[in-house]
């Protein structure tokens, strides 16, 4: 993520915004070097909304109107001198030194950590994440397509120190259904791994979930994630996307963090986690 992007998120953080506001915020996240440039036409047709949503959305982050937010982002000093329109000197002429594009891919991973590193300063959203989550009888984890392998590895622990934790890494006409059993079986709450490119099957799978009560609990991308709503808990972890295919060690960090704040609040875990290391060596599971 660029200095520039983690600038506007910094800005957008703490309001409780629309999921259309969600759209706009994501979106200039994205074009975080363009935003300052952009006219409120032009970022409502980039984000896919109307005039007058970009207009909601610059007032309900406490400004006149969109043009008073665009002026304050051409103040920031992590966005001024990045060129825009006018080609001016670049406000990250380290970017180029910094190595081959592994290197620089690497790097901003790096960035995401420490941006990580700095939410978790407060760790009070994770643990009340975590709370909701332990206590849910059954805990169905939904990712699909490229969130899939953060769910698979989430479940894959958690159901060691969790009783009933059901994996939901497939779309199509049987998510529904595997929801709804979940439902039956007790579940007060659902796990959501939302990150980009975000599937079409997962808003109408949220929806279902909320609902029927179940509390959503996600870990995103930003925390203008386009499938989140105003009432999710919603954890942020950047992904990299400086590679052909996005990169999700933030994500991936931030669902451990969430799995050990999980362990506090089941009080049987560390005797589950010893029950399996027993039968693991029982059964001669690893080398």
């Amino acid at each position: 993520m660029s200095s520039a992007s983690a600038r506007l998120l910094r800005l957008f953080e703490g309001h409780r915004l629309t999921p259309t506001q969600r759209r706009i915020a994501h979106c200039m996240v994205r074009r975080a070097t363009d935003a300052p440039f952009l006219s409120s036409v032009e970022l409502a047709e980039l984000a896919g909304v109307s005039q007058p949503s970009v207009t909601r959305f610059a007032v309900a982050l406490g400004y006149d109107g969109y043009p008073a937010l665009r002026r304050h982002l051409r103040e920031l000093p992590a966005i001024e001198g990045t060129g825009g329109a006018e080609g001016g000197p670049q406000a990250f002429p380290a970017a180029t030194a910094a190595g081959n594009a592994y290197q620089q891919a690497v790097r901003a991973e790096i960035d995401n950590l420490r941006h990580l590193a700095e939410l978790l300063a407060d760790p009070a959203p994770v643990e009340r994440a975590a709370r909701v989550l332990a206590g849910s009888p059954t805990l169905p984890v939904l990712g699909l397509r490229a969130a899939a392998a953060q769910a698979r590895g989430f479940a894959y622990f958690a159901a060691k120190v969790h009783p009933d934790v059901r994996l939901l890494d497939e779309g199509g006409s049987m998510l529904a259904d595997r929801l709804d059993a979940a439902v039956r079986a007790g579940s007060e709450a659902l796990l959501c791994f939302a990150l980009p490119r975000h599937p079409r099957e997962v808003p109408p799978a949220l929806e279902q979930a909320r609902a029927a009560g179940l509390r959503i609990v996600m870990v995103a991308d930003s925390a203008f994630a386009p499938v989140a709503h105003p009432d999710d808990l919603l954890l942020p972890a950047a992904v990299g996307t400086g590679l052909a295919f996005d990169t999700a060690c933030a994500p991936m960090l931030l669902a451990r963090v969430l799995l050990e704040a999980m362990c506090d609040g089941l009080p049987e875990a560390q005797a589950r986690l010893e029950e399996f290391d027993a039968r693991a060596a029982e059964r001669g599971l690893f080398l």
